[in-house]
């Protein structure tokens, strides 16, 4: 799937919504492909006592619910339509789900991709692949 198809699904999935006091959801949605095709969605979750859940762990939990665990493609795009890279903790999250992961592709913005690798080097996990 070429980038601005996947970036279009994205920017489709935000629902932008205010939660009980400070809490917000919808304002960032990612958007994956996995190595089989399949296109998955997530939103984030932001609420006041830290507790939170990024796009990307959203989107994940959807395509392990369906039994996929590699990756290939993956974006992140906030409300006003800028494409955000994954935080380190998303980042490390699907590192974690898969050890091909490390090959996906994460959109950095319409023309950019870098693979995971590139923005995880030097794996402290290198002993367990």
């Amino acid at each position: 799937m070429e980038n601005d198809e996947l970036y279009q699904i994205a920017l489709e999935t935000i629902a932008s919504q205010i939660l009980k006091k400070y809490g917000k959801a919808g304002h960032v949605a990612c958007a994956l492909e996995t190595s089989d095709g399949n296109i998955y969605t997530g939103i984030c979750i932001d609420v006041p006592c830290s507790i939170g859940l990024c796009a990307e762990q959203s989107a994940i939990a959807e395509m392990l619910k369906h039994r996929e665990t590699k990756i290939k493609k993956i974006v992140a795009v906030f409300e006003d339509g800028a494409v955000i890279a994954p935080c380190g903790r998303c980042r490390e999250f699907i590192a974690q789900i898969d050890k091909e992961n490390m090959n996906t592709e994460v959109v950095l913005d319409g023309n950019s991709n870098k693979k995971l690798s590139k923005l995880l080097p030097d794996r402290w996990d290198k002993k367990w692949d």
